[in-house]
């Protein structure tokens, strides 16, 4: 699991080759868990809360740019 404050200090083009990472991760441990090969099914959660993570910076990065 990422912290925030870990992710405040990465620069956009971090954050966005954060976000694939592991937005491919996810899309992995959909198909293990269709296919019952899922390991550590909490591991799921913890991605997509990673995600929201990033997502929310990424939008009040943009949105203290725009004022």
């Amino acid at each position: 699991m990422t912290k925030a404050t870990d992710l405040r200090a990465k620069t956009e083009d971090q954050l966005g080759e954060e976000l694939g990472n592991l937005k491919r991760e996810a899309f992995n441990l959909r198909f293990q868990a269709a296919t019952s090969q899922l390991e550590k099914p909490s591991r799921v959660k913890e991605v997509r809360r990673d995600i929201a993570r990033i997502k929310t910076l990424q939008t009040e990065r943009s949105r203290s740019e725009a004022k």
